[in-house]
């Protein structure tokens, strides 16, 4: 395998935005919420939000699967029958190969039970409907960096990140330079390649 054929793969799909949906089946209703999020902190907030908003709700089922690689995933069914209800979520989110992405469903139980097929169904159904409403956004997994240098090679460095077009912030010019970029996965090694044939930089992963 040449190097152009080893390509860090650093992009992935998620949700650019909440949503919702709902699913009616034998009075009882199931209102799925989509959120785009990023880390467990985010989701924990989101659901113990959503169980405070809708207290009066039977369940309050979820599933999550966060991380460019998608690694970091669970399926909670809050109560109701083992793998009813946060896999079926679960299960949609991955059809739709998203990852960052959060679906909590309430239901309010109408007073008839629907049945292990059925509460699938139920569940399947309403978060089908959120994601599909929160639509698709492609997001790219990077990392930031600090950059120290001297203020004699300000230019230089200057120059590698315009022409690796990075996003930068907390610039510091005095005698000596200091500032923060972002650099997407797959080019990681280029800046650091670039950034080693200048004397006196200093590059550390934040």
């Amino acid at each position: 395998m040449n190097a152009s054929e080893n390509i860090i793969q650093d992009s992935y799909k998620s949700i650019p935005r909440p949503a919702e949906g709902l699913f009616k089946d034998n009075g009882s209703r199931f209102i799925s919420f989509a959120y785009p999020v990023e880390t467990e902190e985010e989701v924990k907030d989101i659901v113990s939000d959503l169980k405070k908003k809708y207290h009066d709700a039977r369940h309050h089922c979820y599933a999550y699967r966060l991380g460019y690689l998608g690694d970091r995933f669970r399926a909670n069914d809050d109560g109701e029958p083992s793998s009813s209800a946060g896999r079926p979520i679960l299960g949609q989110i991955d059809s739709r190969q998203l990852s960052d992405t959060l679906v909590v469903v309430v239901r309010y139980f109408g007073g008839i039970k629907l049945g292990i097929p059925g509460l699938i169904r139920a569940y399947k159904t309403s978060t089908a409907q959120a994601l599909d409403n929160a639509g698709t956004v492609e997001k790219v997994a990077g990392n930031w960096y600090r950059i120290d240098f001297g203020y004699a090679e300000m230019n230089r460095v200057m120059k590698v990140l315009k022409d690796m077009d990075l996003r930068q912030k907390d610039q510091d010019f005095g005698a000596e330079c200091s500032l923060k970029a972002w650099v997407r996965l797959s080019s990681e090694q280029d800046l650091l390649q670039r950034l080693s044939g200048i004397e006196g930089c200093i590059t550390e992963l934040i």
